[in-house]
């Protein structure tokens, strides 16, 4: 089976890019178009850059599509009240027809911490923070009573069938909670030659929860810039175990982006 092939939306840019309605439907049509496995959107309150709310975005997609994935790539569980995370998740499942792909992550540092503590969260807290979301998400997403950190127990509705999870990052810590919690761990750019090993390390972890082995999904791999040396590039990727790879964007030109991964599908 070939590797699947997933893109970015164009949520996220230079100031002076500005966003539209218009070009997020186009891009979701676009890439479900090409037969692309998947639509993600990045996830930050406060970033190096603008970039609009994933959950608004990733509807938006989801409105104007029926066969593509949607997915978060990362959402940052620790800034919102889990709660209100777990509606949102569970509506997006609801109104894609059940395309959701919950990518999970604590951040990425480069963008500081003015948006934790914008949102009134300890930056140095996230990981735990994370954990504990993950704990009782499947819960609260499925319509099961569901017990918070306060002690209030809670049941959502309308529940909605629990998606995938994918946690994000290339630590050993981000190995623990896929581990521990995902149905697939999600670096970005892992070295290839390292992947054997580390993939080992996970399926001894995920043993110790008795969980089956998370699936591998690849951020930004780095390929080459024709199709078919990509192709071939992706053929060692799916050698090592990667099921999914999320091509990173290279410039605001996303349907050249999206041109070159309906070129990679079809190389394989």
């Amino acid at each position: 089976m070939a590797v699947q092939i997933g893109v970015f939306l164009p949520t996220s840019g230079p100031r002076e890019a500005g966003f539209g309605a218009g070009e997020i439907r186009d891009s979701a049509r676009t890439a479900e178009a090409a037969g692309l496995e998947s639509l993600w959107a990045t996830d930050h309150l406060i970033a190096s850059q603008p970039m609009l709310d994933s959950t608004v975005a990733l509807t938006t997609a989801a409105a104007v599509t029926d066969r593509i994935r949607i997915g978060f790539g990362a959402m940052l569980l620790a800034l919102r009240p889990i709660a209100w995370a777990a509606k949102e998740i569970a509506t997006l499942q609801q109104l894609s027809d059940g395309r959701t792909l919950l990518g999970v992550g604590t951040g990425n540092p480069a963008h500081g911490d003015i948006g934790w503590r914008a949102a009134g969260v300890p930056f140095g807290e996230r990981g735990v923070r994370t954990d504990r979301a993950l704990s009782v998400l499947p819960k609260l997403i499925t319509g099961e009573p569901a017990t918070l950190d306060d002690g209030l127990e809670v049941t959502l509705s309308p529940a909605a069938p629990m998606p995938p999870i994918l946690v994000a990052g290339n630590s050993a810590r981000a190995r623990r909670r896929a581990a521990a919690f995902g149905d697939a761990w999600m670096p970005i750019n892992p070295a290839l030659d390292e992947l054997p090993a580390l993939l080992t390390e996970l399926r001894d972890l995920a043993a110790r929860h008795h969980r089956p082995t998370p699936t591998v999904t690849v951020v930004a791999p780095a390929l080459p810039a024709d199709p078919h040396q990509a192709a071939a590039a992706l053929a060692a990727y799916e050698s090592a175990g990667v099921e999914r790879v999320i091509l990173a964007p290279t410039g605001q030109d996303w349907r050249r982006d999206y041109a070159f991964a309906a070129d990679l599908r079809a190389a394989q």
